[in-house]
C-alpha cells in the first residue's frame, strides 16, 4: 500500500443549512469561483423532499464568509429540471462565465448549464449531455469493441437505479477553464468512467454529434478507476487548474464498503494540449472521509470536491460533506505537483 506523503489539512465546515425552506435539508457540492480575494461560491441548497436549486453566497479570502442570499440564484425551469437542479461547477472562458449542473426530472438525469458576464446571474442555455435511450447508448458504444462489464452493470436494465423508461445518466459536467486548440473541452461522467467532449460551439452538441462520439466512445475515455480507493466508479469534480506540468484535475473516486459506498477525493494530471492522455495519478485518495462532519449526514461517507481557489501556494479545496453541509481542505499546489510528477505513467 502507498503511504501519502503530501500534508492535506482539513479546515472544517464553512457552510451549513439554514432553516430557510430552500435550504432547510442541506448545502453541499459548490461551484467556486474566485477573483481576487474575492471567492463567489454557488452551491446546491436542497429543500426537503429532495428538491434542489442553487444557492449563492461571497466569500472574502478563502474561508471568511462576507454575504449570504437567502434565496436561490438558480431555479428549476421547464420538464428536464422539475425535481432539482444540482451539483454546479464554474469556469470563466472568454469572459464569460459557464455554470454547468445536474438536471432532475425525478427520474433522469442531464448534464446543463447556463452563462453570465455578470455574477451572480445567469442565464440557462440548455442541455450538453446526449438525451439518450441506455439501450442505443450501448449499442452505439460497442459497434467497435466491447465495453467494460461495468457500463452494462452501471447502464443496463438490471442496474437498481433503471428501468425502460430510464434515459442515460450523464452528469457531473466540468468544462475546462480555456480553449485547446480552439476547441471547448468538458469532462463528463458516463458510469464508471470519466470522458472528455470538444466543440467549437456547444450549438454541435447535436444528437448526430453524439451518435458519432459513442460509435467511437472508447477514444474519448479520459480517466478509469485504477486504484482501490476508486474502484467502483469515478467522476469529474473540481475544474481542471492550468499548470506548467498538465491539468491538474481533482476528481472524486468511489468505492464499496461493508457500510456502502466511501466517496474520496483523488487527483491526476492530464496533457496541456490533449486531455485525453493521463500524465500522471496519486495511487492513494488525496483526502477521504475521516471527521464526523465527513461521515455522517444525508449520505454517510462522502467527499465531494467540485471547486477551488488558489492563495499563494496553497490550494483551498471545497468539497459537499456527508451530502449535507460544505467544508474545505488546503494542500500546498506545489508539493501536490511534485508527488504527482513521482507517480508518471511512464515510470509505472
Amino acid at each position: 500500500m502507498t503511504v501519502s506523503k503530501l500534508e492535506v489539512n482539513k479546515l472544517g465546515i464553512i457552510l451549513q443549512k439554514t432553516d430557510l425552506i430552500f435550504e432547510n435539508a442541506g448545502v453541499l457540492n459548490p461551484a467556486v469561483m474566485q477573483e481576487g480575494d474575492t471567492v463567489h461560491v454557488f452551491y446546491r441548497a436542497v429543500r426537503k423532499g429532495n428538491y434542489s436549486t442553487i444557492g449563492y453566497c461571497r466569500l472574502e479570502g478563502p474561508l471568511t464568509l462576507a454575504e449570504r442570499y437567502d434565496m436561490p440564484v438558480v431555479l428549476p425551469q421547464g420538464e428536464r429540471e422539475i425535481h432539482g437542479v444540482e451539483d454546479p461547477r464554474i469556469t470563466k472562458i472568454d469572459g464569460v462565465y459557464y455554470l454547468t449542473y445536474t438536471a432532475f426530472d425525478g427520474v433522469n438525469v442531464f448534464g446543463a448549464y447556463a452563462t453570465s458576464t455578470e455574477l451572480p446571474y445567469f442565464e440557462k442555455q440548455g442541455i450538453l449531455t446526449p438525451v439518450i435511450s441506455c439501450e442505443d447508448f450501448l449499442r452505439l458504444a460497442q459497434t467497435r469493441f466491447p465495453l467494460n462489464e461495468k457500463y452494462l452493470r452501471f447502464n443496463g436494465h438490471y442496474s437498481h437505479t433503471m428501468n425502460k423508461n430510464t434515459l442515460l445518466w450523464d452528469k457531473n459536467v466540468v468544462l475546462f477553464p480555456r480553449r485547446i486548440g480552439g476547441k471547448l473541452f468538458f469532462m463528463h461522467r458516463i458510469k464508471p468512467d470519466v470522458q472528455i467532449a470538444s466543440v467549437e460551439d456547444t450549438s454541435e452538441l447535436t444528437p448526430a454529434f453524439w451518435e458519432h462520439y459513442f460509435l467511437h466512445f472508447h477514444d474519448y475515455i479520459a480517466l478509469s478507476p485504477q486504484y482501490r480507493h476508486e474502484i467502483s466508479y469515478i467522476g469529474g469534480g473540481c475544474p481542471p487548474i492550468e499548470t506548467e506540468h498538465g491539468w491538474l484535475v481533482i476528481y472524486h473516486g468511489v468505492h464499496d464498503t461493508a457500510s456502502g459506498y466511501k466517496y474520496v477525493a483523488c487527483a491526476a494530471l492530464l496533457d496541456l494540449e490533449n486531455p485525453l492522455r493521463e500524465i500522471a495519478r496519486l495511487p492513494y485518495a488525496l483526502f477521504k472521509p475521516e471527521h464526523p462532519w465527513e461521515l455522517k449526514g444525508e449520505v454517510d461517507n462522502v467527499c465531494f470536491p467540485t471547486g477551488t481557489t488558489l492563495f499563494g501556494d496553497t490550494l483551498y479545496i471545497y468539497y459537499g460533506a456527508a451530502d449535507e453541509r460544505i467544508a474545505c481542505a488546503s494542500v500546498r499546489l506545489s508539493a501536490l505537483i511534485s508527488e504527482l510528477l513521482i507517480n508518471r505513467k511512464d515510470h509505472e
